[in-house]
């Protein structure tokens, strides 16, 4: 049994009050695995682009009550994991890390130090890997290691797209969803949403797209209907960049002109915030009613689902003694093709 094990559990962030939500989306546009550009130029785009958008964003934010609720929603998943993780070590400790808010890397590094742990476990929040969330997260956490002497080295799982106790929350609720409205005399179809990427990030050997579309095959499995109408697409579109399709809105329409009923469901999303609370709740199911879908439903995130904390703690113990990062089957998923990705 390890002396003092540390959980890093790690999310994107969001702004906690109006003022943050500039800061906020400057550091999100000011790093290089979100922009690709050379200083100073990314910091003025940073800043352009944060300018322009952070009135649009306060009003995104304002019906959840002027913040975003991830960070609740991690430190919930955090406690959880906490727990589930009591006998792995005499003592345990989750930590959050917020990528572009507090806390960010600095703040969570200097908390590590203060604790002082035999072990660390970092845990991302994103099922599937990209550069552009569990990428640029654990290169942060690392970087601020080296630069405050942080030497207990990080054992990480890069990803978990086709987790047994992530997919059986999902296959669960869609299913239930699924039967009600079959009950009603309707024959919905299936939305697996995700949040998008520009095309040139996955074609720049990013495995995101090809680790989305193995989530989704394990979620249509384990629902075992036959002739199930099913499709994958991303939302969350943001800027002119071409990004990987189909949109979450042209499949609506698309439903909408088949007279089809709707379940959709976050399947890149662990928690709720403002991309399944707003975009989905709201904008998609407003968009919903105007093109005529017959019925829409939403499926819940799996936040702190037993089976799924319970996954996440069994990490801890799968970890030890591996070469990290890892995926969870303790091998690399991703094709060779996909350079990105971090497992060697």
């Amino acid at each position: 049994m390890d002396e003092r094990l540390a959980i890093v559990v790690f999310s994107l962030g969001g702004p906690d009050s109006p003022e943050a939500v500039r800061p906020f989306l400057f550091n999100l546009f000011n790093d290089r695995y979100i922009i690709p550009w050379v200083q100073p130029f990314r910091w003025l785009l940073a800043r352009t682009i944060s300018g322009a958008r952070a009135k649009k964003s306060r009003g995104y934010y304002a019906r959840l009550g002027g913040r975003s609720v991830l960070l609740p929603e991690t430190a919930a998943q955090a406690k959880a994991l906490e727990a589930a993780a009591a006998h792995y070590a005499k003592d345990v400790r989750a930590f959050i890390f917020m990528r572009y808010w507090h806390p960010m890397a600095p703040e969570v590094v200097a908390q590590l130090k203060d604790y002082a742990p035999t072990r660390i476990v970092v845990v991302p929040m994103y099922p599937q890997y990209s550069t552009t969330t569990t990428g640029t997260s654990v290169d942060a956490l690392t970087r601020d290691a080296r630069k405050q002497g942080l030497t207990t080295p990080f054992e990480t799982i890069c990803c978990f797209p086709t987790a047994r106790g992530f997919i059986a929350p999902m296959v669960s609720m869609i299913g239930s969803a699924y039967a009600e409205m079959t009950a009603k005399g309707q024959k919905p179809r299936v939305l697996l949403t995700a949040h998008g990427l520009p095309e040139k990030t996955i074609a720049g050997g990013d495995p995101y797209q090809w680790q989305v579309e193995r989530t989704a095959a394990a979620v249509v499995a384990g629902l075992e209907i036959e002739g199930l109408d099913w499709a994958i697409c991303y939302q969350s579109r943001v800027g002119p960049a071409k990004w990987i399709g189909p949109s979450t809105e042209a499949e609506i329409q698309r439903a909408g002109k088949d007279g089809v009923p709707l379940i959709v469901a976050p399947i890149s999303f662990v928690s709720e915030h403002v991309e399944t609370l707003v975009e989905l709740d709201e904008t998609m199911r407003d968009l919903a009613k105007e093109c005529g879908v017959p019925d829409y439903k939403r499926i819940p995130a799996v936040r702190t689902d037993a089976t799924f904390v319970a996954t996440l703690a069994g990490f801890i113990g799968f970890l030890k003694g591996r070469e990290t990062p890892c995926s969870d089957t303790g091998a690399r998923l991703c094709p060779a093709k996909f350079g990105a990705c971090p497992h060697k």
